[in-house]
């Protein structure tokens, strides 16, 4: 009797403990690479602003941006996805500004990569004319083109939802966890979000693959210099794959909402981990990984301040053995 009463307890209770165990390893696997690319692109941020050479040459200028806003957008995901997990449902307004902001800096990536990819189009079939089009000054004004077309997509999805009747809810309490999708609150944000983004995503390509193609043809010429020109091809191939690993990341709802029909929900929630380090976390920081291992300029400042601590005891501990052998 005892046994019966005490059996479905244990039946119930089980499956609660490994959900939140499930869910603490899920998060812990997912927050570790996540804090450990957000070290190195705060790593690399730095380091593009520790020389001067960095401060004052376009390509790394624009660089800096590029790696700002995969980081924001990197800690703004981690952020939600913590929330997701922890079972926290937000409010309207509190879920429409994450979401805002990070609408905001992940169509910074995509617009920077184009902009990279002209600069290096202009240096390769206009080395003349490089330092003249191609200026601080210029570049600057590139960023900040780049941010105001971004805020204005922003504001445009800031006045669908103001369209919403938010009158009419008993509660401004989300029910559903905060998420990109769930701030769809009508079929014109879900219809605007898909047009622009096909047609950012589509312009971004053809730009930096007219650059790609343009590079391979000046490479041919005889007047350019062959290791630039392949080296700007191999940089403009890399952009490209940027550019579509950020696509991916405009499937990662279609793709959890397709499984979901299918897989049962345990698999669904496993799949939505992998599916956001593949997706979020990892393009995120390869940018960080392209320049600070390719760059010639980058990588010995880089790797400095990467390893600055394990150097710095490696030497305090040298010379402690060093004045103990005199003493």
């Amino acid at each position: 009797m005892s046994y019966t009463n005490q059996s479905p307890t244990n039946v119930t209770v089980e499956p609660q403990y490994q959900g939140l165990l499930e869910r603490v390893l899920f998060s812990t696997l997912t927050t570790a690479p996540c804090c450990m690319f957000l070290f190195i692109n705060g790593t690399m941020l730095f380091t593009l602003r520790s020389k001067l050479v960095f401060r004052e040459t376009s390509r790394y200028i624009l660089l800096y941006n590029l790696l700002f806003a995969d980081t924001v957008q990197m800690a703004l995901s981690q952020l939600m996805y913590i929330i997701a997990t922890s079972r926290t449902m937000l409010t309207y307004p509190v879920c429409g500004v994450l979401n805002m902001l990070g609408d905001l800096t992940s169509q910074i990536s995509p617009l920077t990569l184009v902009v990279m990819s002209l600069e290096r189009y202009v240096a390769v079939c206009y080395p003349l004319r490089h330092a003249t089009i191609i200026t601080i000054r210029n570049t600057g004004v590139a960023i900040i083109v780049v941010w105001a077309f971004s805020s204005l997509n922003v504001l445009t999805r800031v006045l669908l939802l103001l369209q919403f009747p938010f009158e009419e809810l008993r509660s401004l309490q989300m029910k559903d966890f905060c998420s990109n999708v769930a701030m769809f609150l009508g079929p014109k944000s879900a219809l605007y979000d898909k047009a622009y983004t096909g047609f950012l995503f589509v312009s971004a390509g053809v730009a930096v693959i007219s650059s790609y193609i343009g590079v391979i043809v000046a490479a041919r010429s005889a007047s350019t210099d062959k290791a630039s020109a392949y080296k700007a091809r191999n940089t403009l191939l890399l952009h490209l794959v940027q550019l579509c690993l950020s696509l991916c990341s405009t499937f990662y709802s279609p793709i959890l909402i397709a499984l979901s029909r299918t897989v049962t929900r345990i698999v669904l929630v496993r799949a939505q981990n992998i599916l956001y380090v593949c997706v979020f976390i990892f393009p995120r920081c390869l940018s960080s990984l392209i320049y600070g291992i390719r760059d010639q300029t980058i990588r010995p400042v880089l790797m400095y301040h990467l390893c600055c601590r394990l150097t710095s005891s490696v030497v305090a501990a040298k010379a402690e053995k060093k004045s103990f052998l005199n003493f």
